[in-house]
């Protein structure tokens, strides 16, 4: 008993004591005490405005712990920035709030993904541009970036504190293209300064019977640009055939670009961000393409936001992504898929009749059933891009795409059903690798290295004859590509240097009776160049001229290409340009028809042996005068060109000549012309196009006749309307027949062949179509945004034909053949936007 009031009293003794130490441990005092104590204790000053801690108080610091852990503590407590200036003086300060507002010093826009960095401080712009960061020192580097424009480094005292002002950056202007005209044809089509056609499918908005961005179906309201077939697979520059286009994807060439054989593009539209289309003087540093040259490019600048698109069409489905990876890289992905494995739409009936009809995958022999008529497609694409300071870009590039078409042969043979199935693919595969260096505010250099595959295979089964026939074409070729800039007061030069190493194989594989002929050739060239180029804007007069050498070590042969281009401004509303270009190219295209397997159009790649196949050259010259005022824009141009080295084979021959193996030239001359004017929300044009193309084949008995390509007078009206909300289109498009030839009246056949009259001395129907399209744009939330869209094509559902050719019957009597255009198709497209 005792011992328990003596512990009773020792802890009412005790209870001031703890009462009070707790008091104490959570008591705030002045940070000024607490600091004369640090003072004292580790034999520092601190050095402070003398007003600074006015009424700051803190929770004293436990006196255990080191110098460093005290002023951490401190500096969470009172948000106060401690500077250490030696081992015994430090300073005090407050931190310091920056706000702004980034914008682009030309445009004015807001830079959305500007990052703004310090020592310890890192913040990134967002959609308006605007930013906050906070800051230990007036004496602090701040550094502001953004892809494409130059760097800001500057100390936090020069920046205005009292409000958020507005920064502007300036763009690099080695990365952009200056445009010439804006809405050449409508928004987002526009001429640059470096003589191309430019579209930008950002501020792209529509043209008629369009509802995607479709980037070989958009080139074609280019005046001179056309396809006698409506096909992407056959598009015509000033009369040349589509294997004299150079068509390139991130640099990477590309041996195929259509979907549905052709009536679609297979680059997928949300990815490829522009386009160019070059006609004449070619810049020195791009080889092959002797009619015309597309250059595709994905987005050059780091998106630091992610964003994602889904669409549906009739034809199709697809999805795009960017996904930012940290500040300094992004990855974008974009694929699209047939619906055919889904649900087969009138839409995607009417193409797949197009590219079937007359054909065995349409109407077999009268033994042979067809069945299970199955097409798909699909296609990938992906870049990284990654920048990890402003002298350095690094960019990676891969792209798939494919078509398969197959449908099973049934016949019944001594009572016996049998079934094989036939079946016809493209693919393609390209991977490539850029490096850019930034060395100085002159001089840039680059190197590209890609590698692109492309295969064709189609398997014919003849299940009368019991025979299996395969058929392949395979292209690969592996490029580098060496790029070095200088920029010099009003002069830009330029050095490079590429190797190209291209393989092209032919299979012909038939089993019974058995029969295997493989041809497989490489050619390996090199190309030097140097270009030159000198804008003087004050007086508006601009020159670029340049020379480039190739060298092909399988001939040892050396072609020198010379390229000019000359512009001059006067009276300020008028411009002349003169352009003028030497080229050449190793590969070529044979087009088999009718009469070759499946009865659908294959185009197979061959590359030149420089004796039956040779080498294609070229030599072209234009001159043009431009006037512009007042929203109305005219374009004219006259231009000559010679091309040497074509086959028959490559030309497209459905007629007489259809099996000929010869070599020759063609010349086409002519005339462009466009007209346009915008006013309002309104952009409408009339383009013009003339053109005489006329082949020599000196082997052939006719010698000089009409190209297959000859569309001498091409006419397109349209009208687009753009607003906040709408974009519509309406237009006409209005050509002459291509040439053909018929058989001799009153002596059709001899020896058992069609005996034809003068090589292309007639011409199909003219060929007329009227389009329309429609796009509505609406939000659904503050970040997603939706589109919906329809399209007609061929409006007045006209039966244009697109090609002739002739049969010799069982009963030794001529059949004609017709193969037409599509007929009136109509699409929708939904899109969101998130």
């Amino acid at each position: 008993m005792e011992k328990t009031r003596l512990n009773i009293f020792i802890a009412l003794c005790l209870l001031p004591l703890f009462k009070l130490q707790g008091q104490n441990s959570g008591q705030k005092v002045s940070i000024s005490e607490v600091l004369e104590q640090i003072s004292k204790v580790h034999s520092i000053t601190f050095n402070y405005e003398s007003n600074l801690l006015n009424d700051i108080t803190v929770t004293p610091v436990p006196e255990n712990l080191s110098l460093n852990s005290k002023i951490r503590n401190l500096e969470k407590q009172t948000n106060l920035v401690f500077e250490k200036i030696s081992d015994l003086v430090y300073t005090i300060s407050k931190t310091i709030n920056l706000c702004g507002y980034i914008k682009d010093s030309e445009s004015e826009k807001t830079l959305s993904g500007a990052t703004i960095t310090s020592k310890f401080s890192y913040a990134v712009t967002n959609d308006d541009g605007y930013f906050e960061i906070e800051l230990q020192s007036l004496n602090e580097l701040l550094t502001i970036r953004h892809i494409g424009f130059k760097t800001i480094e500057r100390q936090l005292r020069y920046f205005t504190l009292d409000y958020c002002e507005t920064i502007t950056m300036l763009i690099q202007q080695e990365a952009i293209s200056p445009v010439l005209i804006e809405t050449y044809l409508v928004r987002g089509i526009d001429k640059k300064q470096d003589w191309s056609t430019a579209i930008d499918y950002k501020r792209f908005t529509l043209l008629p019977g369009i509802i995607e961005s479709d980037v070989l179906q958009t080139v074609q309201a280019l005046p001179s640009i056309l396809s006698v077939d409506e096909t992407v697979s056959n598009i015509n520059i000033r009369g040349g055939s589509h294997d004299q286009n150079l068509i390139m994807w991130d640099d990477m060439k590309m041996y195929q670009t259509g979907h549905f054989f052709g009536l679609i593009s297979s680059f997928n539209p949300h990815i490829t961000e522009t386009a160019n289309v070059i006609n004449n003087g070619s810049d020195v540093a791009l080889t092959d393409g002797v009619s015309g040259t597309i250059l595709m490019q994905t987005e050059k600048q780091i998106d630091s936001k992610f964003n994602s698109i889904f669409g549906l069409n009739f034809l199709n489905a697809d999805i795009f992504s960017n996904i930012p990876i940290g500040t300094k890289s992004s990855l974008q992905i974009a694929s699209r898929k047939s619906l055919d494995d889904f649900a087969r739409t009138p839409t995607y009936e009417v193409y797949f009749d197009r590219i079937t009809q007359d054909t065995e995958a349409e109407n077999n022999s009268a033994n042979v059933t067809n069945s299970n008529q199955e097409f798909n497609f699909y296609d990938a694409s992906l870049r990284w891009l990654y920048q990890p300071n402003d002298k350095n870009v690094l960019r990676l590039n891969f792209i798939l795409i494919n078509n398969d078409l197959g449908f099973n042969e049934t016949a019944s043979i001594n009572d016996v059903s049998r079934t094989r199935r036939s079946n016809i693919s493209q693919n393609s595969l390209a991977v490539g690798l850029y490096h850019k260096r930034q060395w100085n505010d002159k001089l840039t250099s680059s190197i590209n290295i890609y590698n692109t595959e492309y295969k064709l295979e189609a398997l014919n089964a003849d299940v009368l004859n019991n025979q299996l026939q395969l058929q392949e074409n395979i292209v690969s070729e592996t490029s580098l590509k060496v790029d070095t800039k200088y920029q010099l007061n009003q002069w830009d030069f330029n050095l490079g240097y590429q190797f190209t190493e291209t393989e092209v194989i032919n299979l012909n594989d038939i089993d019974l009776p058995r029969f295997v002929r493989r041809d497989e050739e490489v050619l390996r060239s090199h190309g030097a160049f140097v270009q030159a180029w000198y804008k003087n804007t004050n007086q508006g007069f601009s020159v670029r001229g340049g020379i480039r050498t190739n060298y092909l070590t399988s001939f040892q042969k050396l072609i020198i290409e010379p390229r000019l281009s000359i512009r001059k401004t006067f009276l300020d509303q008028f411009e002349i340009e003169v352009q003028g270009e030497f080229k050449h190219q190793s590969t070529s295209q044979i087009v088999n028809f009718q009469n070759d397997f499946l009865g659908i159009e294959k185009r197979r790649w061959q590359l030149t042996d420089n004796d039956s196949i040779p080498i294609i050259e070229s030599k072209q010259i234009s001159a043009g005068v431009l006037y512009k005022h007042n929203g109305w824009l005219v374009d004219a141009k006259g231009f000559y060109k010679i091309v040497d080295g074509i086959t028959t084979q490559s030309q497209s021959f459905t007629t007489k000549y259809e099996f000929a193996r010869e070599s020759g030239n063609y010349t086409a001359h002519g005339f462009e012309f466009l007209c346009r004017k915008k006013f309002n929300h309104f952009s409408s044009w009339l383009s013009y196009s003339y053109i005489n193309n006329t082949y020599t084949f000196e082997t052939l008995e006719s010698t000089e006749f009409p190209s297959n390509f000859d569309i001498t007078h091409s006419i397109t009206l349209g009208t687009t309307f753009s607003s906040k909300f709408w974009n519509i289109s309406t237009g006409l498009n209005y050509r002459t027949g291509k040439p053909t030839s018929i058989p001799m009246d009153s002596n059709e056949i001899i020896d058992d062949d069609v005996n034809f009259d003068k090589t292309n001395s007639e011409r199909l129907m003219n060929y007329v179509r009227i389009d329309a399209s429609a796009i509505y744009k609406f939000k659904i939330s503050n970040s997603i945004r939706s589109e919906i869209g329809a399209s007609v094509w061929n409006l007045s559902n006209r039966e244009n034909t697109i090609n002739n050719y002739y049969r010799i019957n069982e009963n030794d009597e001529i059949d004609k053949f017709s193969r037409f255009s599509l007929g009136l198709a109509t699409n929708a497209v939904v899109r969101i936007y998130f």
